[in-house]
């Protein structure tokens, strides 16, 4: 308590000195490190046999905490409530393979980008049809050159069933460009939308490149293909990064500060390597 009093003074006494030593007071005043992740988004994070936390984001997020000097507990989210939980406080910093939009720059601060990511979509082999003629990349930041391969996803999909992940830039990216010509399912975790693709309830899928690459993998999808455009930038984001509560920015200088050192000395690589066979380091 008389820490805190006299932190409290000296900020009204120089906000200006404030910036300079927000780091160091962020480390002072905490001495666990909370990070949630769902748990449940293979390769990214997802929960072993044995109850551990295991993924590309586990492995990033418990370098980041050694360089940050940080003693660090990494705990398990649904998605669906990850936002709401941060903010009342329940943890620190999901890291969740969560892109960085400015939909939820609206209500979260985001480190630098840890990771560049991409869109693609996955159906059973036999009704790829035309899809198969593009599977370029795209960015959808320009707006002339993604008309084409938007127009031929829209074409290839109608009247079909798409299911996505709830509140993921994937929903958004259907929303604001196929929702005319598709019907839109979502479903709380990615296990639920890959049974009932599966299954045949829903057609096909849009997720995270790297997640259907794993996905494929599986025995239960030996039918089935990534095919189409592979689409990045606008609604999906600029990269994923670390997402903290607004104004937390001791926080995030920390985490910029070690995700940077991550990526240039060739870490961020060496995980993605790892863990989705390529890299997939920011740009």
């Amino acid at each position: 308590m008389q820490l805190i009093r006299k932190k409290l003074l000296f900020f009204a006494l120089s906000a200006s000195v404030l910036t300079a030593c927000s780091s160091a007071s962020f480390a002072e005043d905490k001495a666990v490190l909370k990070i949630a992740t769902e748990g449940a988004f293979k390769p990214w994070n997802f929960t072993e046999p044995s109850g551990k936390l295991a993924g590309f984001e586990i492995d990033l997020a418990e370098d980041l905490c050694k360089r940050m000097n940080r003693t660090c507990e990494i705990v398990a989210q649904d998605w669906d409530g990850i936002i709401p939980a941060l903010n009342a406080g329940k943890y620190d910093v999901i890291m969740a393979a969560m892109s960085i939009t400015d939909e939820r720059k609206k209500v979260l601060d985001f480190s630098v980008p840890y990771v560049a990511t991409y869109h693609a979509t996955m159906l059973p082999e036999a009704a790829v049809g035309r899809l198969a003629e593009d599977t370029q990349r795209y960015n959808l930041s320009d707006e002339k050159a993604s008309e084409a391969p938007v127009r031929l996803l829209a074409e290839e999909l109608k009247n079909k069933t798409v299911g996505v992940q709830l509140a993921s830039t994937n929903g958004a990216f259907l929303e604001a460009y196929l929702k005319n010509d598709v019907t839109i399912t979502y479903y709380k975790t990615v296990e639920q939308l890959n049974l009932d693709l599966q299954s045949g309830r829903v057609d096909a899928t849009i997720a995270d490149l790297t997640a259907l690459e794993a996905e494929l993998k599986k025995p239960g999808f030996s039918g089935y293909k990534i095919a189409g455009p592979v689409l990045m930038g606008g609604v999906f984001g600029e990269g994923v990064g670390a997402a903290m509560r607004k104004g937390d920015d001791a926080l995030k200088q920390l985490f910029d500060t070690a995700i940077t050192a991550a990526i240039k000395d060739g870490t961020v690589k060496q995980l993605s390597e790892k863990w989705y066979g390529t890299d997939i380091s920011p740009l």
